[in-house]
């Protein structure tokens, strides 16, 4: 069995609770939510981040992303995962990890006029947001959580009070994670391109990239991706070696993901989109749409890599709490700040398994 079928097996007897026997323990008790309890799941939620197997957004809890993601990182590792308990909440096995590299959990952080300026209007309705010139964050909260890869209501819980008139100049406490930062999205490398199309309705072109001599020298790049629909992960693997795992979210049961094999074409960043509500919702183009521009609030997020299907691409969100659902029109999406992670780790050519 090589590595990308260990993946599938393993993320599949973690969804399922499925595992050897030798793996299973009696059930814990249910969690307290202590400060204690709260610093420890951060903690672990941190660390898993900052090696790229990635447990969503950060929300001071033991949930099901993150038993995924530790499960697929002991996997990465040759170890055996921990048989999922009956509650997600409850806390995993944590012998063996160098938790102690996470230290200090929180760290402090200063707001910025750069922060600010990722700030603006973004009325509800599409037509609406199709007047403006870029999609920003609707307020400095949502900016600052999405840097940090924190869910708002725990960014909320960890600095009570202060999120409701943001300024430049003030302190706050979160995570420490590695910051996304929105101005370093267009200097993604390698296989970034900008495109005035909306990036959903690009062209299929694989272009075939050659390379001057001793410019990859050592062993053959070997890069493929593999998204389990069933259990909402995404893995990328380097020479049949897991190297990173993201949660996502696919196609619903009414406009499903392309179940196949399928190429990287190129990958956009800053994109534009193209919503038009038959299409998403029938697969049928209409001349009734509306173009959205770039921003980290546009349906499609700072990143688009497109497959050769068509319309379907592996792209960022306006809506981090959506991902580990089967609810989107039939892509594949990813956190933004997962998403730029992804984008440095593969290139057009690579391998995308969707099973």
């Amino acid at each position: 069995m090589n590595a990308l079928h260990r993946l599938a097996v393993v993320v599949l007897l973690i969804s399922s609770g499925v595992v050897p026997a030798s793996a299973k323990k009696k059930p814990a008790p249910k969690a307290t939510r202590t400060k204690a309890t709260i610093e420890a799941a951060t903690r672990l939620q941190v660390f898993l981040d900052r090696a790229n197997f990635s447990p969503g957004r950060i929300e001071g809890r033991y949930n099901d992303l993150t038993w995924k993601a530790l499960a697929l990182y002991r996997q990465s590792r040759g170890e055996q995962p921990q048989a999922p308990p009956p509650q997600p909440s409850l806390p995993p096995d944590v012998n063996g990890l160098d938790l102690g590299s996470v230290e200090p959990v929180f760290v402090p952080y200063t707001v910025t006029e750069a922060d600010l300026r990722t700030v603006g209007e973004l009325p509800g309705r599409v037509s609406q947001q199709a007047k403006l010139k870029f999609l920003l964050y609707p307020n400095a909260a949502d900016a600052i959580g999405e840097k940090f890869h924190c869910d708002i209501h725990f960014l909320e819980q960890l600095n009570p009070g202060k999120l409701q008139r943001i300024k430049a100049g003030d302190q706050l406490t979160v995570p420490n994670v590695e910051p996304f930062e929105l101005a370093s999205v267009k200097q993604i490398q390698p296989g970034t391109e900008t495109s005035p199309e909306a990036a959903n309705e690009i062209q299929y072109q694989l272009e075939i990239q050659t390379s001057t001599a001793g410019e990859h020298a050592g062993p053959p790049r070997n890069v493929a991706v593999r998204i389990d629909t069933k259990t909402n992960m995404l893995g990328v693997l380097e020479n049949e070696k897991l190297i990173a795992a993201f949660p996502v979210t696919n196609g619903s049961a009414h406009t499903a993901s392309p179940i196949g094999e399928w190429k990287v074409t190129r990958i956009a960043t800053m994109p534009s989109f193209r919503y038009d509500r038959e299409m998403l919702q029938h697969g049928e183009r209409s001349g009734n749409f509306y173009m959205l521009r770039p921003g980290p609030r546009n349906p499609v997020g700072v990143i688009w890599v497109a497959l050769n299907k068509k319309g379907i691409g592996i792209h960022g969100t306006n809506n981090p709490g959506s991902i580990g659902h089967a609810v989107s029109h039939g892509c594949i999406r990813l956190a933004n700040w997962d998403v730029v992670r992804l984008a440095t780790k593969i290139k057009p050519g690579d391998n995308v398994s969707i099973y």
